[in-house]
């Protein structure tokens, strides 16, 4: 069955990151999202333009060289035919091609325009480079993220990049798709990784103006701080997650280690967290992790193995759920969330620049007489 988003048409101006995640998210969905390639030039980073590429899955490459004028208006034609457009530059980068939302407003009135930055299109710091550790570290949840007394790890680039990031500009097009919809008005979204992931911690924000979060690391209750909410090494190397944080799973977890629940008192004494969390941690370390996951199978003490990508993969949820699939020889998450009437899939693996410049050009019924040789420019 065709997903939920089928029937809406996405140009997408092919970069890095965020966007090209967002745009997957949709085509996941069912949007029909075209990637616009820039003619002749070669991906900085590696695996981008192969069949590794996962952000890329599920999309129709075109080849356009936008300084030139003639293809410019092949760009324009296609905006004039799109529902969105999703583009990840830096402020003044596709005004300066002559394809900012005006000029695109004044072709098609309805198109939803997303815009993706770090910093957001205004702000003393619009027109700043940066990268995902960048815009964190400006948000305070950086800061807040590891180990006391260390500088804060690297989170990889999922906070700022993916969930603060792509998924608020997917979430963003899809509101003002319907707008659209209902008024034929389009409009712009201004997606900037900074406010996303302020967002993701509105939840820390209230703790902290109620009194019940501090600015300090492992201090409080989600952060590693409290002893039932952490993680532990073991014997082997391996890790284990615990996160008994109501007070009956709380319990399961000392029943199940022989502990007395006079002395592990939970919330009532954060004062004791620290010397507590010491106590686990020389017990687990006396056992390896999977001794530690089977005895706390099936209960709801909230303690679980650390899994690496590989386990992940093979993990029987993971497995049950199908939660990866394969394209083209690549283990990949499969599409989320999953829909009951109209399931997301994965149309097809990633595409080489400008595989489809021909006939995404007679799909859409755009003229190419102002185009050099409509070809790719890059394979898989």
């Amino acid at each position: 069955m065709p997903g939920p988003l089928q029937g809406l048409r996405i140009v997408e101006m092919v970069g890095l990151g965020p966007a090209p995640f967002a745009a997957m998210m949709l085509a996941d969905a069912g949007a029909e999202v075209i990637r616009i390639h820039p003619k002749g030039q070669r991906p900085e980073i590696p695996l981008l333009n192969t069949r590794f590429d996962v952000l890329a899955r599920g999309r129709r490459s075109i080849a356009l060289d936008l300084k030139v004028e003639g293809e410019r208006a092949v760009m324009l034609d296609l905006i004039g035919r799109a529902d969105g457009l999703v583009e990840g530059f830096r402020p003044g980068t596709m005004e300066r091609l002559g394809l900012g939302p005006e000029v695109c407003h004044a072709r098609n009135p309805r198109l939803v325009y997303g815009r993706m930055t770090g910093w957001g299109q205004t702000g003393p710091l619009a027109d700043t480079a940066g990268h995902d550790l960048n815009y964190l570290g400006a948000t305070g949840a950086l800061n807040a993220i590891g180990p006391a007394g260390v500088p804060p790890p690297v989170p990889l680039n999922l906070v700022a990049d993916f969930g603060g990031g792509g998924m608020l500009m997917a979430f963003g097009l899809v509101a003002a798709l319907f707008h659209a919809r209902a008024t034929g008005q389009g409009q712009v979204v201004d997606a900037a990784m900074t406010d996303g992931a302020s967002l993701l911690s509105a939840m820390f924000w209230g703790f902290r103006a109620g009194g019940a979060w501090g600015d300090g690391r492992e201090a409080n209750l989600l952060d590693g701080g409290a002893y039932f909410y952490a993680t532990y090494a073991c014997a082997d190397g391996r890790f284990l997650a615990v996160a008994a944080v109501e007070r009956k799973f709380h319990q399961i977890l000392l029943d199940r280690l022989g502990l007395d629940a006079g002395e592990f008192t939970h919330m009532a004494d954060p004062s004791a967290w620290g010397r507590l969390r010491a106590r686990l941690a020389d017990l687990f370390r006396q056992q390896p992790r999977d001794h530690w996951a089977a005895l706390f199978a099936g209960t709801d003490a909230c303690v679980t193995p650390v899994l690496d990508w590989a386990e992940a993969a093979g993990h029987a949820q993971a497995q049950a759920r199908t939660a990866f699939v394969t394209v083209d020889g690549v283990m990949q998450p499969a599409p989320a969330p999953r829909f009951s009437a109209t399931a997301s899939t994965v149309a097809h693996g990633p595409a080489a620049a400008g595989a489809h410049t021909r006939e995404i050009l007679a799909d859409w019924g755009v003229l190419a007489a102002g185009m050099e040789e409509p070809m790719g420019s890059g394979t898989l």
